[in-house]
């Protein structure tokens, strides 16, 4: 007889991309603060002071009155002072402005985003590929919409123009399109006229355009540095009227990934609805960490904070880059943003050519990456018949702090050697 699932009310759940590398380098041994380790893979950027002066938050106050229940949409002050920010960077001088009603607060990026997904209607979605690994499990749990799959490719080095979003959008009937600004794991941007063109095309063809811009600090292109940092949100000429959708927060840009608070900017009636989402599938974004939020996105904390980290983690960029290509690794499309190095394993022995195999390889000398295959967003397994095209890449972080980073790269460095010793 067949063995009867235990709990046969509860489906399996598999771990995918970023939750899969964490959890087989936790069976090896790893775990966070882990002194003998390099953390690769990681999603998150180094917290801390990273320049002299620099103020950080170091305390959060809870009273009476953060105790109780904020509003799912978030506290008024916070979301005043989200669409205060947006207006200094991006509106000046524009009739059109954003209020606290074009803005929802959420409990982290990943919670956001499944708002925006539970309020979407029966469309198909477009999503880039590769893209952020976490959108394969938010379309895997809502079924309202299809997702549709857009490829980027390696020879316009991971960038689609906005024509050709467009020729998408009408040929394969999109109502939305969702996209990392700048793209994780590739590290390259829309900006300037190309993203005003982006938002022109979803004006043209209403169609709704979702900007996950969690890293829109990390920029190191001076064509792209508009400001600070870039965001869709300058191109929109009525905010109550176009579709374009902003998910953002403390997360990556301010470098407070502990504290999950992330904001969701667009029209009035779309961010009722997502908040109206919000009211059943999280509750809201915790009290106390709302109020300690409103003073980090002043526009002069903010635009300190993306200097910052430009100055900082440009010096860890180049390091890597360097690095990885004198190792032998290719840079198809050398990152222009963010804080990854998605590179070719071609060029190395054999036995380290498939993303997979070196991340084994790469965690036993206590190194960890993502294989490139993660972020070929898949969806159901509909294309599980098809080898993965990223197959042959790994995506690298240079988020943690540069000793880390050096250490990481050193033992990579080993790894390729041995398996060069041994004709592998």
């Amino acid at each position: 007889m067949m063995p009867q699932d235990q709990f046969p009310s509860f489906r399996e759940v598999p771990n995918t991309g970023v939750i899969y590398v964490m959890t087989k380098a936790q069976q090896a041994g790893f775990h966070y603060g882990a002194a003998d380790w390099a953390n690769l893979g990681q999603g998150a950027p180094e917290t801390g002071a990273l320049a002299a002066g620099e103020e950080r938050l170091e305390a959060v106050a809870i009273d009476a009155t953060s105790s109780e229940y904020s509003p799912v949409a978030g506290q008024k002050e916070l979301r005043e002072a989200v669409a205060e920010l947006y207006n200094k960077r991006y509106r000046r001088g524009l009739k059109s402005q954003y209020t606290y009603e074009n803005v929802a607060i959420s409990s982290g990026g990943r919670t956001g985003l499944a708002r925006v997904a539970a309020s979407l209607g029966r469309v198909h979605l477009g999503h880039y590929l590769p893209d952020y690994t976490a959108y394969e499990e938010l379309f895997d749990a809502f079924k309202g919409f299809v997702p549709i799959p857009i490829v980027l490719k390696e020879k316009d080095q991971f960038r689609a123009t906005a024509g050709q979003l467009e020729e998408e959008i009408v040929s394969r009937g999109l109502g939305a399109v969702l996209l990392s600004n700048p793209n994780n794991p590739t590290g390259q941007v829309i900006h300037g006229a190309e993203l005003e063109r982006y938002v022109e095309v979803g004006r043209r063809q209403r169609c709704a355009l979702i900007f996950d811009e969690f890293y829109s600090h990390y920029l190191y292109d001076s064509a792209a540095l508009e400001s600070a940092s870039l965001s869709a949100a300058r191109y929109v000429e009525d905010v109550n009227k176009e579709m374009v959708i902003v998910v953002d927060g403390l997360t990556k840009n301010w470098r407070y990934p502990g504290l999950r608070i992330s904001w969701t900017i667009g029209p009035k009636a779309i961010i009722q609805r997502i908040a109206s989402a919000g009211s059943f599938l999280d509750g809201g974004a915790a009290h106390p960490l709302q109020k300690a939020a409103i003073p980090l996105v002043d526009i002069k904390v903010a635009d300190q904070q993306a200097k910052i980290i430009q100055g900082e983690f440009s010096k860890k960029r180049e390091l890597m880059m360097r690095s990885l290509i004198s190792m032998g690794f290719r840079l198809p499309a050398p990152p222009i943003a963010g804080f990854y190095c998605f590179a070719g394993l071609e060029k190395l022995p054999e036995s380290l050519q498939d993303g997979m195999q070196f991340f084994e390889a790469a965690l036993q000398k206590k190194v960890i990456v993502v294989p490139g295959k993660f972020f070929d967003v898949n969806p159901g397994n509909r294309r599980g018949h098809i080898p993965s095209r990223l197959n042959k890449y790994v995506r690298f972080s240079f988020g943690p702090s540069l000793a880390e980073v050096e250490r990481g790269l050193s033992r990579l460095r080993e790894v390729i050697a041995e398996a060069a010793a041994k004709g592998e």
